[in-house]
């Protein structure tokens, strides 16, 4: 008997490949969550002192400082790593990689073009915002290759475990089931009437899309790849792949990968790294932030907010009339504070994330020999990805994803181990794409993101259910205290829902500042 999929695993599939905001985005669709939508709030200039104290100089903290202290309000933000940014962290030649236990230096040369993102890495076009503040920063963009079907696909459960290229494993896996579903279905088989005109229409809608012959049969298709780029004869196509072989697979999922809402084309990045970001919201704003400064303890007043933290081994309260707060929940839960029982007990429920990742600088751009520029290849394997950079094509060496782990359990797998056992383990597994890759290794640098200091984690893991109970609680202020960050936005794990949580909080500031009730809890 088949199994019926289930709402529950529905969204547990999309998650798989897509995080947090997959699971948000696929309980949309089902009806399960609210769709919503933000303009950029019209901030009114401040006509009284105002202090607004920022915890977190994260891509939240950041743009509601930028926002607040341009319309005069007296800002200070408080950051409690050595750098500023949160999770959008680059790291070049010198970086330090500040994980618990695994204290690391990044020992890439020192060469514009070898850096790795080791948090946020692309921006989708319909990222708005931060693409508006790109703009104003003056940070440059590049396109971002994210979906190359001349990668590669690999899972040990087909073609004895040999990769294939991705456009073959598409191509060829929709080429069998167009065919399928052509000689399967029958006119009587649909719902409602169908003209004699509608049913060959169809029927050709699903030759056109498996690229099938005249006898609705697929034989291979250009989409695939040829045989050979002679350009001097005539096409030859090649062999389509075992259909047998091709349903042993495990993650049909990549099927529409590069076709979902946040991974389409065309996605960018900033020239340089995703730092360049943080790098111009600092420009900005950078003298109002104090770096090293790790909160202690929150006090909501009735009017206002106290803060206390620590900084050069002493301690520091100082009050403010609006408190925005981008600690993570994992974190903030452990701080000191006279928080309401259920805001509290909701710091505690969402889960976080556990990502991880591999970058690892290669003497040579071997990949480029393979017809590889810029995308992602596939495994089942504990690295689950590897990225190829799209920048430097042609130079001598380059820095590649060599593990991008969503799957929390191989995350902490790769915690577990010291950082160069996590490389040995990258280049065993990733030798199972390229042949000899190891021997390509000069050096590398590990994130897990559940083991950073002031960080402990990355996304937060929200689920419909804990959505419904949680989410308009952690949202709401709490007297002039307000929580941001991604991890209360509908977009957690990218910048743009960063962004639209601090909008969201400046503009209920604003509303409180027009009604003249600032202050009051």
């Amino acid at each position: 008997m088949s199994r019926i999929l289930s709402r529950r695993d529905f969204l547990r599939a999309a998650g798989a490949v897509g995080g947090s905001t997959a699971v948000f985005r696929a309980a949309a669709a089902l009806g399960l969550l609210p769709a919503v939508a933000a303009a950029r709030p019209q901030i009114a200039a401040i006509r009284k002192s105002r202090k607004v104290l920022i915890l977190g100089a994260g891509i939240s903290g950041l743009t509601a400082a930028y926002e607040l202290h341009r319309k005069g309000y007296d800002v200070q933000v408080l950051e409690a790593s050595f750098r500023a940014g949160g999770r959008n962290l680059t790291l070049r030649h010198g970086s330090r990689i500040d994980e618990t236990g695994y204290p690391q230096v990044c020992e890439f040369d020192k060469d514009p073009d070898l850096f790795f993102n080791a948090g946020p890495a692309r921006i989708p076009g319909h990222h708005q915002h931060l693409l508006e503040y790109c703009k104003e920063l003056d940070v440059e963009l590049a396109p971002f290759i994210n979906d190359n079907r001349n990668a590669w696909v690999q899972d040990d459960a087909m073609f004895g475990g040999k990769p294939v290229r991705a456009r073959e494993y598409l191509n060829d896996s929709r080429g069998f089931v167009a065919e399928l579903m052509a000689k399967s279905i029958r006119k009587d088989d649909l719902t409602g009437p169908m003209s004699s005109a509608d049913w060959e229409q169809l029927r050709e809608y699903i030759r056109q899309f498996g690229e099938l012959d005249p006898q609705f049969r697929y034989m291979g298709t250009s989409r695939s790849g040829l045989a050979s780029h002679d350009y001097t004869r005539a096409d030859v196509l090649k062999k389509p792949l075992s259909p047998s072989e091709l349903m042993k697979s495990r993650f049909m999922f990549i099927m529409s990968f590069g076709e979902t809402d946040d991974q389409a084309a065309m996605m960018m990045e900033p020239v340089g790294g995703m730092d360049r970001i943080v790098d111009g919201f600092m420009r900005q704003v950078g003298h109002l932030v104090q770096l090293e400064s790790q909160v202690q303890k929150i006090r909501v007043k009735e009017r206002g907010v106290d803060v206390t933290y620590r900084r050069n081994g002493e301690y520091v309260t100082t009050q403010a009339d609006y408190v925005l707060n981008c600690i993570p929940v994992q974190l903030l839960a452990g701080v000191e504070h006279n928080f309401p029982k259920d805001f509290s007990t909701g710091l505690t429920a969402i889960p976080r994330g556990k990502l991880f990742k591999i970058g690892l600088q290669m003497k040579e751009r071997f990949w480029e020999k393979e017809g590889i520029f810029g995308g992602i290849s596939w495994t089942l394997q504990d690295i689950q990805q590897i990225w190829y950079p799209a920048h430097g094509i042609h130079r001598q060496k380059g820095v590649v994803l060599a593990a991008y782990t969503f799957d929390p359990r191989a995350g902490e797998k790769f915690a577990r181990l010291s950082p160069p056992e996590r490389i040995r383990l990258a280049v065993e597994q990733g030798s199972k794409i390229h042949p000899d890759y190891g021997k390509y290794v000069e050096n590398g640098v590990t994130i897990a993101w559940h083991q950073m200091n002031h960080m402990l984690g990355c996304a937060a893991q929200w689920e419909p259910e804990l959505f419904q109970r949680w989410f308009t609680t952690l949202q709401k202020p709490v007297g002039s205290h307000y929580l941001i960050g991604d991890q209360v936005s509908y977009h957690p794990g990218w910048q743009e829902g960063a962004i639209a949580s601090a909008h969201h909080a400046i503009a209920d500031i604003d509303a409180r500042e027009r009604l003249g009730n600032a202050v009051t809890a």
